[in-house]
């Protein structure tokens, strides 16, 4: 396991190159150009890459050993050995063009290669734009009139502040690094059937998850509100008291042991002990848990409450600890009481 999670800041796009890959053509259609990195091209696909390095779904991967066009091709360029962007791209449009033949649930895209510099270090950075539908206006003469229509693409680009489903960047390859990329692989249903699972990251890639502590923080405050959800739903004091003791470690501790854990959280309830320690090590979270602190003050800096079904709150972690605005106050019937204070202005939106 990736004991420390490296979290990239500054990133620089030095050139980039798109290929149209329609699953419904033969074969994919290979661009001969490097993208014009103008101020619009160049923050589009800016907002894209930063959108996905932050993207709570990013894994780190580590390349499988069998021979693999996609490392020894992207290898090959961030270590000097070929320069040329244009080719590296033809060869990846080609393979992953390939794999969306032989499914037909995979979804036709345009990729995007781009070879890009950050905090951490020289990447290709590789993003599968799938379509998305547009509309756009048509302007026709007819009968010497001006007409006007809507013409719907099919073949439309994900928008800035759209996110993309698939994406991998990938670091020159050190002996002693645990992980050589990092990998976004987001899976659709469609129907009853997933498609191309993990056709991304085993069959184009050809590479394998390696666990990290920001996945393990991810994991255990998934695992712990879903048993809240589920075990405790009727007493609102008892899940108000679980989730606050539980934010609390997440804040101040390092590491949190589950055992430890389920003992300060239920001492007067050991049958509910237990199956907390069951259930959330039957998710695989491990006896001793790993807390990613930036992860913890990004996912906890605001907290949404749905109460009772009926009324939505969002709060800023400050205003929800501070007892002179916010204060939750446990009536000793298994309710709680949410007091807003000391108000002084307030808007309808």
């Amino acid at each position: 396991m990736i004991k420390k999670v490296d979290y990239i800041n500054d990133i620089n796009i030095n050139e980039a190159v798109i290929h149209v890959l329609d699953s419904n053509a033969s074969e994919p259609i290979l661009n001969e150009y490097k993208l014009e990195l103008n101020e619009d091209v160049y923050k589009f696909l800016y907002k894209h890459i930063e959108k996905c390095l932050k993207d709570d779904e990013l894994k780190y991967a580590k390349f499988d050993y069998e021979r693999n066009m996609v490392k020894e091709v992207t290898q090959d360029y961030l270590n000097g050995i070929e320069d040329d962007l244009i080719e590296l791209s033809k060869e990846l449009a080609r393979q992953l063009f390939i794999i969306i033949q032989t499914n037909k649930n995979i979804p036709s895209a345009d990729i995007i290669v781009a070879s890009i510099t950050t905090d951490q270090g020289p990447m290709i950075a590789i993003l599968k734009m799938d379509y998305v539908n547009n509309f756009t206006h048509e302007i026709q003469f007819i009968d010497e009139k001006i007409g006007v229509s809507l013409v719907k693409q099919n073949a439309g680009l994900p928008g800035s502040g759209q996110k993309v489903q698939k994406a991998a960047f990938i670091k020159p390859i050190k002996e002693d690094e645990i992980y050589n990329l990092m990998v976004l692989d987001k899976q659709k249903q469609i129907k009853d059937e997933e498609y191309g699972t993990n056709y991304f990251l085993k069959a184009f890639l050809g590479a394998s998850i390696v666990t990290n502590e920001r996945d393990m923080t991810k994991y255990f405050i998934q695992a712990t509100e879903n048993f809240v959800r589920r075990a405790i739903a009727d007493d609102a004091e008892l899940a108000e008291k679980v989730r606050s003791s539980i934010k609390s470690k997440l804040d101040e501790s390092t590491s949190i042991n589950l055992d430890e854990l389920g003992n300060e959280l239920f001492s007067h309830n050991p049958m509910l002990k237990d199956s907390f320690i069951c259930d959330l090590k039957m998710k695989a979270i491990p006896e001793n848990v790993a807390v990613d602190k930036i992860y913890v003050d990004k996912k906890l800096k605001r907290v949404r409450l749905n109460i009772d079904r009926e009324i939505d709150m969002y709060i800023n972690k400050d205003t929800y600890s501070n007892k002179n605005k916010f204060e939750v106050v446990r009536n000793g019937d298994g309710s709680i009481n949410l007091v807003i204070k000391n108000v002084i202005n307030y808007i309808e939106k």
